[in-house]
């Protein structure tokens, strides 16, 4: 090991952290400066990657968790010869920039996943060594082992004190990940001060307790984290955490070890005085110490021996296993093994459309082996189970079965979501998972990541209303279908029906740049007739026409989910009222979508100039862009406990009470 150019490379992060952010005037330099040398030494000594290449199967993935330090990053990056240039660092925290203030998936290239929120980084790299442990097993062979790769992740104390990370972990430690290792720069210093305000616990015997591997060092000891990282290497049954005691801001005289170094530039007298002490060039701006270039040129010479070699090995696998080399060509375009046969539904029936997303659930994960995930313990409630192997292996990923594909993620529904991104960002892996509609607030941050960032992992989120009935007001959404359809980039689906309940699992799968939710119900709903012939097509654009009259309608009955059969009997009730009234009745199955779609569309769905009413169990939050709010009916507060139908009747929510409404208002 090159100790010197090493000890060059982490100076010359910490040059560059300096000088970005004294010239953003914003930014985090105590992480960068503190944990230098564990930059310098994964990036010039311990990990495999292809710096031409970011995207190369089997790289070691790399997670800065505390990604506040983002500079760290971008430094690092920068000199191992990633497509990241000085010009770019110099445009820190500006717009467009290549370097975000946090790392941002698909904006720089080697940032392997978007950090920021505290907690968010260890728990998705926790969901990428899960999908390396199920690639390996479904890919390698006896004689050749295409995918042989290991998740690195920097987390701090902050990282550590998240609940995520905590829910991540502990799942990590049972499932034994012994692929997984985490470096805990453990500096003592958060925002507000010293962590003994707040943070006193011995997180070693938590992540022991937890089913890890804990090893102790020093962050600025070469050989030593080397040693560390063979150790971890060496516990191939357990995920491993490095604990390394380090000096937040190391190198600056007067702020190292203060909370005043966490999140603001130094200024320029101590700028001077830190440059002086670290012996930077005072003259020289955005400095990088030729060693480091110089090292790095001949390091990348060694990473193309190792790809190449690779590459020879993955040729003779591809050779030998014509069958296992179409099936990761597939995964890695997106595109199902075999067609999908979707259940049919008849016109009539009654079936809860939690129970139907259940048999296309299965349907889907004949047709692509490689969909993953699981429910919060709540599998049987969610219909998630998928059917058995033919092989007759258990289903299970477990510790002891790496080739299974249903996770068992526990109550742990944050973690859950955030392992999901994991899942969706290695590549081949379809994610998917499950807990009741009320939960999703558990999902939020994570969801709100994954549209973020674009992943496409899906959400079953069943017991959509209060039509769950006796579990009462915590189990009973209001505001949350409300809250969901807020984020931008999440597709949120709520099926009227069995069928358009496959329906969705089809644009949920067909979709490739976000994140879908489908929202389910607990209670039976009949299959509808439904007016429009091409309705699957038609309801892509967000709604389309259940109930069609003959002539132009003079009112149209709006809805989603089990409202839409609510709305189509309360069109009964009122026809039989007043006969010569034209009415359709439409379902809207994606709100967003339907409102981003052109006028001309939205007014011969809603048929223009019909006066609208809309029904939907819950808050009218965004309903008012296609009906006048005295025309909703809503549920403006939280629930009851009781049978479902009689849950609704007390709170006025009944087909009975909406044609009230609606002929009240003509």
């Amino acid at each position: 090991m090159d100790l010197r150019s090493l000890e060059k490379i982490a100076l010359s992060v910490r040059s560059l952290t300096i000088d970005a952010i004294q010239k953003a005037n914003s930014g985090h330099p105590g992480l960068p400066m503190g944990a230098a040398e564990l930059a310098a030494y994964l990036y010039g000594a311990e990990m495999k990657y292809d710096a031409s290449d970011p995207s190369w199967i089997n790289r070691d993935r790399f997670v800065l968790s505390a990604g506040h330090g983002s500079m760290l990053l971008y430094s690092i990056l920068h000199m191992a010869g990633f497509d990241l240039s000085l010009d770019d660092i110099k445009t820190f925290r500006q717009i467009g920039s290549k370097c975000p203030g946090h790392p941002e998936y698909g904006v720089t290239p080697g940032v392997e996943t978007t950090t920021g929120p505290l907690g968010q980084g260890i728990a998705t790299a926790v969901g990428l060594a899960i999908g390396e442990r199920m690639s390996a097993a479904a890919f390698n062979t006896a004689e050749d082992a295409i995918l042989d790769h290991y998740t690195y992740v920097l987390v701090g104390d902050g990282c550590l004190q998240e609940g995520v990370a905590s829910e991540a972990c502990s799942l990590a430690g049972h499932l034994g990940l012994g692929k997984l290792i985490a470096y805990y720069d453990s500096n003592s210093i958060t925002i507000d001060g010293s962590t003994n305000l707040s943070f006193t616990e011995d997180v070693g015997k938590r992540f022991e307790a937890y089913g890890w591997q804990v090893l102790r060092g020093d962050m600025y000891d070469f050989e030593g984290l080397a040693a560390l990282t063979a150790r971890a290497k060496a516990e191939t049954g357990k995920p491993s955490l490095i604990i390394l005691k380090s000096v937040i801001g190391m190198g600056s005289p007067n702020k190292q070890g203060t909370a005043g170094v966490h999140g603001a530039a130094l200024g320029e007298e101590e700028i001077a005085k830190t440059k002086a002490n670290l012996g930077i060039p005072a003259d020289q701006g955005f400095w990088v110490a030729p060693e480091a270039y110089a090292y790095f040129d001949t390091r990348k010479a060694a990473l193309v021996a190792t790809r190449k070699a690779w590459n020879e090995t993955f040729a003779r696998w591809r050779k030998a296993n014509p069958a296992l080399a179409a099936e990761l060509a597939a995964r890695l375009s997106g595109a199902p093994t075999t067609a999908l046969e979707m259940p049919a539904f008849a016109q009539g029936d009654k079936i809860a459309t939690r129970n139907a997303s259940g048999k296309c659930l299965a349907a889907v994960s004949k047709a692509w082996p490689n969909l993953v995930g699981g429910s919060a313990d709540l599998t049987s409630p969610n219909v998630t189970q998928l059917p058995a192997n033919p092989s007759g292996l258990p289903l299970d990923f477990t510790a002891g079965n790496p080739a299974g594909r249903y996770i068992r993620f526990g109550v742990r529904e944050h973690g859950m979501a955030a392992i999901a991104n994991g899942l969706a960002l290695y590549g081949g892996l379809k994610a998917f998972v499950a807990t009741f509609l009320v939960f999703a607030d558990y999902l939020r941050p994570s969801v709100r990541l994954a549209a973020l960032m674009k992943l496409p992992v899906i959400y079953v989120l069943t017991h959509d209303s209060i039509f769950v009935g006796e579990d009462g007001p915590t189990h009973q959404p209001i505001e949350t279908l409300a809250s969901l359809r807020a984020i931008p980039g999440l597709s949120v689906l709520r099926p009227a029906d069995a069928e358009e309940t496959a329906a969705c699992w089809k644009m949920a799968l067909e979709r490739t740049e976000g994140p879908t939710a489908i929202l389910l119900s607990r209670q039976n709903l009949p299959v509808l007739a439904k007016a429009d012939p091409d309705w699957a097509s038609t309801m892509k654009v967000g709604a389309y026409v259940v109930k069609n009259a003959a002539k132009d309608p003079d009112i149209t009955l709006a809805g989603s989910g089990s409202e839409v059969s609510l709305a189509a009997k309360a069109a009964e009730i009122v026809a039989a009222k007043r006969p010569e009234l034209a009415i359709n009745v439409v379902s809207v199955v994606d709100r967003s979508a339907f409102y981003a779609a052109p006028a001309p569309v939205r007014n011969a769905i809603l048929g223009a100039p019909a006066k609208v009413f809309v029904a939907e169990a819950g808050v009218a939050m965004g309903w008012e862009r296609i009906a006048s709010p005295e025309n909703i009916l809503s549920i403006e507060r939280f629930g009851e406990s009781g049978p479902g139908d009689k849950v609704a009747a007390h709170l006025g929510f009944t087909a009975e009470a909406f044609a009230d409404k609606i002929l009240a208002a003509l």
